[in-house]
C-alpha cells in the first residue's frame, strides 16, 4: 500500500486557504438545504468560526486533546448553552468534512478526518437545565400594578404603554418577545372562536426549522388588553389601521416611506428589565420575557387546562418542552398527594 502523498505533492497555502474557503461556503449551503432558519445557520456558522479564530489553522487539524484544551480552559467559565452550542457545531462541521471532503482531504493534506470532540471531552449535561421558576402570581399582580401605574406620569406614555400591554401578553398568553414584534395589526383576528385569535406567522421552529405558525386564542383577559391597546395605543404610533405589514407594535422610528417601523429585538427585554428594577425589584435580573412565559403556561396548568392544550397555545412541538414550563407550587403537590389518599381511603372502604 502506497501513501497519496507519494503520488501527490502536498497542497500549497494557497489552495489549502481557498479550499477552507470553499468547504465553509458549501457547509452554508447543505445547513440551508436541510430546511434549517437562516438564524439557525448563522449561529452554527459564528460557533464554527470563533472556534477556528482560537485554533488559528484549518479546523481540519484539530485533535481531540486541542479540544480538551478549548472546552475544559477556554470555555470552562463559559455558560452550558455556549458550551453545547461550540461543541454540536463543531460536530456538525466534521460530520460534513467527513460526508464530503474525506477523500480530497486526505489526497491534498495526508490526514483522515476525525472530530475532536469525542465521548470523554464532550460537555456533559443539559443546555436548558436551569429552572426558570417564574414569580407568584400575586407578584406578577403587583409588577403590572405598578407597571400601569407608571402609565399616568411616565415621560413617554405611548411607548411605555405598548411595552405594557406587549408584556402582558406574553404573561397571559405566553407570546415568546420575538413572536410579538413581528406580529402585524392583521394578525389579531377577532372573529375567530370564542374571545378571538392571533396568528402567530413567526413561531419558533423545532430543531432549528423555520419558522412554525399557529393561532393562539386571547383567552386569560388577553383580548382586553389587546382591545384597549390598539383602540387606545396603537393610533399614537400610525394612522392607517388598513395598510398592508402595518406592524402590531411599532416602534417611535419611521421608515423613509413614513410608515412605523418594527420594534427592535431587544426593545421588549429591556422594558421588562427596567420595569423590574422599578416595581419587583427582588427579581431585578430574574424576571425577562421568557420567564413571563414560563408563569403564563403555570398559571394556566394551575388554572385546569391540561397539558396538551398548554401545548398548543405555547408552540411546543414536544409535551416534554411544555412539561418544564409548567412550575406547580408546593401546595399544588401535596393538594393532590391528599386527593390521591383520600381516593385511595374510598376504595378500601367500598372493599370493607
Amino acid at each position: 500500500m502506497r501513501d497519496l502523498r507519494e503520488a501527490r505533492s502536498p497542497a500549497s497555502a494557497d489552495e489549502l486557504a481557498d479550499f477552507e474557503v470553499d468547504v465553509m461556503a458549501g457547509f452554508v449551503l447543505t445547513r440551508a438545504s436541510t430546511g434549517l432558519a437562516d438564524t439557525t445557520i448563522r449561529g452554527e456558522i459564528s460557533n464554527v468560526q470563533q472556534v477556528r479564530d482560537w485554533f488559528g489553522r484549518p479546523l481540519w487539524e484539530m485533535e481531540p486533546t486541542d479540544a480538551d484544551t478549548y472546552f475544559g480552559r477556554v470555555l470552562r467559565q463559559a455558560a452550558a448553552g455556549t458550551r453545547h452550542a461550540r461543541a454540536a457545531a463543531l460536530t456538525t462541521y466534521f460530520e460534513y468534512l467527513h460526508v464530503r471532503h474525506a477523500v480530497e482531504l486526505h489526497a491534498m493534506t495526508g490526514r483522515v478526518v476525525a472530530c475532536p470532540v469525542d465521548e470523554m471531552n464532550r460537555p456533559k449535561g443539559r443546555k436548558d437545565a436551569r429552572l426558570r421558576i417564574p414569580p407568584p402570581a400575586e407578584e406578577i399582580e403587583r409588577f403590572f400594578s405598578g407597571w400601569a401605574a407608571e402609565l399616568a406620569a411616565c415621560r413617554k406614555f405611548a411607548p411605555t404603554a405598548r411595552n405594557y400591554a406587549a408584556a402582558r401578553l406574553m404573561a397571559e398568553i405566553g407570546l415568546r418577545a420575538g413572536e410579538v414584534r413581528q406580529l402585524d395589526l392583521a394578525d389579531v383576528r377577532w372573529e375567530l372562536g370564542r374571545f378571538g385569535k392571533i396568528h402567530v406567522r413567526y413561531g419558533k421552529g423545532a430543531r432549528g426549522s423555520g419558522p412554525r405558525e399557529r393561532m393562539v386564542p386571547l383567552i386569560n383577559d388577553s383580548g382586553r388588553t389587546l382591545k384597549w391597546y390598539i383602540e387606545d395605543i396603537w393610533g399614537l404610533f400610525d394612522d392607517d389601521h388598513e395598510r398592508p405589514g402595518a406592524p402590531l407594535f411599532p416602534s417611535e422610528r419611521r421608515t423613509e416611506g413614513s410608515s412605523s417601523r418594527r420594534l427592535g429585538p431587544d426593545t421588549l427585554r429591556s422594558a421588562v428589565a427596567a420595569a423590574t428594577r422599578a416595581h419587583l425589584p427582588g427579581w431585578e435580573g430574574r424576571l425577562t420575557p421568557h420567564v413571563l412565559r414560563h408563569f403564563c403556561a403555570s398559571q394556566l396548568y394551575l388554572n385546569g387546562m391540561d397539558l396538551i392544550a398548554i401545548q398548543e397555545t405555547l408552540g411546543h412541538s414536544w409535551i416534554a418542552t411544555t412539561m418544564r414550563y409548567v412550575h406547580v407550587h408546593r401546595e399544588h403537590v401535596e393538594q393532590a398527594w391528599v386527593t390521591g389518599q383520600q381516593r385511595a381511603a374510598q376504595r378500601v372502604e367500598g372493599l370493607v
